[in-house]
């Protein structure tokens, strides 16, 4: 971008009327967007979800990645169907800015000006896809840190209330149809070890308080 272009997105952001433009101010977002409980984060409900999934959005999104931050064990559980399951810095790093590259190179080669969006959640949205989905944009924001406010991913989203409200009303969407919690009994040793993966030190006091 050059400095009109700059200039020119930094006010469309700082502009009150469009607080809903995606990470590089320079549109509006595509989905359909809610309120949700996290204020930095742009939220779908799991009926837009549903409804991208089923290709009511084809006319104007041409690639939607979903990224289902729980631990592998609620994954393997039951899942959103196509999704990735990232639950780690290093993961979110490896998969995204190792094909960074191969990805610009290809949307520069097509002429299909639809949006390609990324769509993160946990079991509940409420810790796990936030955190993982602010990792990749100030990551992103650091890379691009000479083209401000340029991003290699500025159309992110947050599944509002996760997996959990999905499966309840989109069960069919779902690979198995079924819906595993992270705090399920059986699962008390895999979840030590994921947690402690994720956030050393935390994963002894949950449990305590919980048992």
């Amino acid at each position: 971008m050059n400095d009109a272009e700059i200039m020119s997105a930094l006010a469309r952001s700082e502009n009150n009327d469009e607080i809903d433009l995606i990470g590089d101010f320079s549109k509006p977002y595509v989905l359909p967007l809610m309120d949700g409980r996290h204020r930095d984060l742009k939220s779908i409900s799991c009926d837009t979800m549903a409804r991208l999934m089923r290709g009511e959005f084809n006319n104007i999104v041409g690639n939607y990645r979903i990224i289902d931050c729980r631990y592998p064990y609620e994954f393997e559980g039951g899942h959103i169907r196509g999704a990735q399951n990232l639950y780690t810095h290093e993961q979110i790093l490896e998969e995204f800015l190792a094909q960074q590259k191969t990805e610009m190179a290809q949307r520069k080669a097509t002429t299909d000006h639809r949006r390609n969006i990324i769509i993160f959640h946990c079991e509940f949205s409420s810790e796990r896809g936030p955190k993982l989905s602010r990792f990749l944009r100030s990551t992103d924001r650091e890379r691009n840190t000479n083209s401000y406010p340029s991003l290699d991913y500025p159309e992110i989203y947050l599944l509002h209330n996760g997996y959990k409200e999905f499966y309840e009303h989109h069960s069919e969407l779902c690979d198995p149809i079924a819906y595993r919690p992270m705090l399920e009994p059986a699962y008390n040793s895999a979840y030590r070890h994921f947690r402690s993966k994720t956030n050393p030190g935390t994963a002894t006091a949950v449990w305590a308080v919980l048992q």
